[in-house]
């Protein structure tokens, strides 16, 4: 690892809680990082909205703790993110992951944790928000899209922008084909950026996130490699 004059890294374990909906690829490329040794980190829960959700199966063959909380089990969303908030502090997270989580992130769970969520969204934010960011490309007709690592905020896809990369849109490109690329991105940068935090190189100013040690223009294009 290059290192930095005048930088303390720091070491210690990351504990992560993960919040998916679906088949949770974004959540078994964490897996794999951690499982790598690239990522110091532990996932320590995966909470799903959703109790058919195959990220379940990631979870049962790595070993991870699983929670199906389903909103119509509470209230209001309020409770139901509240309670989300309670599993997630009772099991001493210090970063939430949404990977792939097809909800609205509610306040109660946002104020626990400002600045300590993150999401991927397929798209170059602040461009294209909201779902299917990727047929949003297609049909818009750009040249270049790609994926977007951002802390949640109460908005849709508007809290501050961590990292991004950048693919090429082809004339002939449908959803599926330009998700399967930007997707092969994602499992690059989602860890990556999960590594800057771990290292305590990441802070917020505003809506400016600074990287501590960073090169300019050298995450956009490039990021560095991870398992896959």
């Amino acid at each position: 690892m290059q290192k930095f004059p005048g930088f303390v890294y720091n070491y210690t374990m990351l504990t992560l809680g993960v919040l998916a909906s679906g088949r949770g690829s974004n959540f078994q490329s964490i897996v794999d990082n951690i499982e790598s040794g690239f990522l110091r980190a532990k996932i320590v829960v995966l909470i799903t909205d959703n109790p058919d959700a195959y990220a379940l199966e990631r979870a049962k063959k790595h070993n991870i703790e699983s929670i199906v909380l389903k909103p119509k089990d509470f209230p209001d969303k309020n409770t139901y993110y509240a309670h989300i908030a309670d599993e997630l502090e009772k099991r001493g997270v210090e970063l939430v992951i949404l990977a792939g989580f097809m909800r609205v992130v509610g306040k109660a769970l946002i104020d626990r944790y400002r600045n300590k969520i993150m999401n991927i969204h397929p798209a170059l934010l602040p461009s294209f928000p909201g779902l299917h960011g990727q047929k949003q490309a297609v049909d818009y007709g750009v040249k270049i899209s790609g994926c977007t690592v951002h802390f949640v905020d109460e908005g849709m896809d508007t809290g501050a922008i961590i990292i991004q990369a950048a693919v090429p849109v082809y004339h002939d490109d449908t959803e599926e084909t330009l998700s399967e690329r930007i997707l092969k991105q994602e499992h690059k940068i989602f860890p990556y950026a999960i590594k800057l935090y771990a290292e305590g190189r990441i802070s917020v100013d505003g809506r400016k996130v600074i990287i501590k040690g960073d090169q300019k223009d050298s995450l956009l294009i490039n990021p560095p490699p991870a398992a896959t």
